[in-house]
């Protein structure tokens, strides 16, 4: 591409590398701008607690199935076709999701906004890598991860800003001027690379790869709502799920050019990071999407509020970040994800102890410590993972890392979430045995004044108190999961090799 437009490319390159970088922006700010404002939507759809987490693991699901095909999309329409229409389609989705008047749209047009923005990032950048000579790449990947750390830092911030003086639409409105901006900067400034076809794309593994991970979120999503595998829905969903799971894996191992290679896993390093990378994905995104409601729900803040105590954490990520790329290629990467999984461990740790009336000092600097970890786990694990295999298998290696991750984020959201209810519902009723109209506690004047049992004011005010301690409880027990699935991936740092050269891997910067 830089041999063939390469006068064209020189002139343009600031407004092309501004385009990239506003793409890669748009996209971050999506995976957290609408966590802030879902108590919101729940209100105005009418969903309960666990449908309207479906905005967020719909969006990842359809980004996960979309990203691995990227490679293929581009080799065969052309990069700047696709970024366009990637662009164009990632825009007009947020438009609809800003329209929807029901959670079934805004659910839908969340599908198409993943699946239309999974191309965004890998996109921007390959492009930046080939518009900058050899000796300026550092620099442009440098602007890529400015773009894709500071998405995380002004989502929270920016999203309560909205929700608070607009409405929780235009958190998705916000990416129209960016979107059209965008679109035109890259129709006028990029010039048409020559297409580079790079084979067939396995339909088949794909079709069914994509459907195994569909019923898989469904059921996953709906199983609480649904009682589980006493719902004749769920287990149609979970025998579609395991034929969709078999035939893929069948197809893979018997096909001449798999979807998914499996002599890749036979790389150590990249084998047991893909495990890895499936459970920082689970708690991070997870540990996301507990802490709004718990902050806006028990705590009482406004949405603002809890956007801007939410922001710190990616503060915390970009400084380590800038940190441990530093010491990727001379410490032994082994002890780097070490101390990320140490600090994001104590991180949840610390939130175990939370009670409504933590202060807000406590969590921005708890929060700050988890970032920081994730900032050590992040670029020590995408080098550790792809840096021992071949140099042309690792564009296929960081698809795929990439996919997992997106799987495991979308399952952890789920898991912790249906947990959060089930334990709810299971504390209130042991907490509730306790509370009698013959329980002495009770006759204390001073008590009864607010908590008579033998009035319907009385009971009311008992039960919301009930309700709130028990949803406590049960945010611990979600914190308590994340601490040990966290401890629990320490024992894989063994599995690892030390690359000789770790700093020549590509890094891959979670959205």
């Amino acid at each position: 591409m830089a041999a063939e437009n390469s006068a064209e490319i020189a002139g343009h390159r600031g407004a092309i590398s501004l385009c990239l970088i506003l793409a890669t922006l748009m996209q971050a700010l999506d995976t957290t701008i609408a966590n802030v404002s879902l108590p919101y939507m729940q209100g105005n759809m009418s969903a309960s607690y666990e449908e309207i987490e479906w905005v967020l693991t719909s969006y990842i699901v359809a980004a996960a199935i979309m990203t691995p095909p990227t490679g293929f999309l581009a080799g065969r329409f052309g990069i700047k076709r696709l970024f366009l229409v990637s662009v164009g389609g990632f825009t007009l989705a947020s438009v609809l999701c800003g329209m929807a008047q029901s959670l079934d749209q805004i659910v839908l047009f969340r599908v198409m906004q993943g699946a239309f923005g999974a191309s965004l990032v890998p996109i921007s950048q390959s492009l930046l890598f080939a518009i900058y000579p050899r000796e300026r790449q550092g620099f442009a990947m440098a602007m890529f991860g400015i773009g894709v750390m500071i998405g995380p830092v002004l989502g929270p911030v920016l999203g309560g800003w909205l929700t608070e003086n607009y409405s929780w639409r235009y958190v998705f409105y916000i990416n129209l001027p960016i979107g059209v901006l965008d679109f035109l900067g890259i129709l006028v400034f990029l010039p048409e690379p020559r297409r580079d076809p790079v084979g067939k794309l396995d339909w088949f593994g794909f079709g069914t790869l994509s459907i195994t991970l569909g019923a898989l979120q469904i059921m996953l999503d709906r199983g609480q709502e649904k009682d589980w595998f006493n719902s004749g829905e769920i287990v149609v969903e979970a025998v579609i799920a395991a034929s969709a799971f078999y035939l893929f894996i069948v197809h893979t191992f018997t096909t001449e050019r798999p979807f998914v290679r499996p002599s890749l896993f036979r790389d150590r390093n990249f084998a047991t990071g893909m495990i890895f990378i499936v459970i920082v994905g689970l708690t991070y995104y997870a540990s996301m999407a507990l802490q709004p409601p718990y902050l806006q729900q028990l705590m009482n803040y406004p949405v603002v509020t809890a956007g801007i105590i939410m922001g710190p954490r990616g503060i915390g990520t970009m400084a380590s970040m800038l940190i441990v790329g530093r010491l990727v290629g001379r410490a032994d990467i082994r002890i780097l994800l070490a101390v990320g999984l140490g600090l994001t461990a104590w991180a949840y740790y610390a939130m175990t102890g939370w009670t409504p009336d933590v202060s807000q000092a406590t969590i921005v600097g708890v929060t700050m410590v988890q970032g920081f970890g994730l900032g050590f786990l992040f670029v020590p694990l995408s080098a550790a993972t792809l840096s021992t295999l071949p140099l042309q298998a690792r564009t296929e290696g960081a698809g795929l890392y990439s996919l997992f991750r997106n799987i495991g984020s979308s399952i952890g959201i789920s898991v912790v979430n249906a947990l959060l209810v089930r334990n709810t519902q299971i504390n209130h009723a042991e907490i509730g045995q306790h509370v009698t109209a013959v329980n002495r506690a009770l006759e204390n004047p001073n008590v009864a004044h607010f908590w008579d049992p033998l009035t319907a004011a009385g009971r009311a005010a008992l039960n919301a108190v009930i309700t709130e301690q028990a949803q406590i409880i049960a945010y611990v027990d979600d914190y308590k999961l994340l601490m040990i699935a966290t401890l629990a991936v320490l024992p894989l740092l063994v599995m690892f090799n030390r690359p000789k050269q770790a700093a020549a891997a590509p890094v891959t910067i979670s959205e």
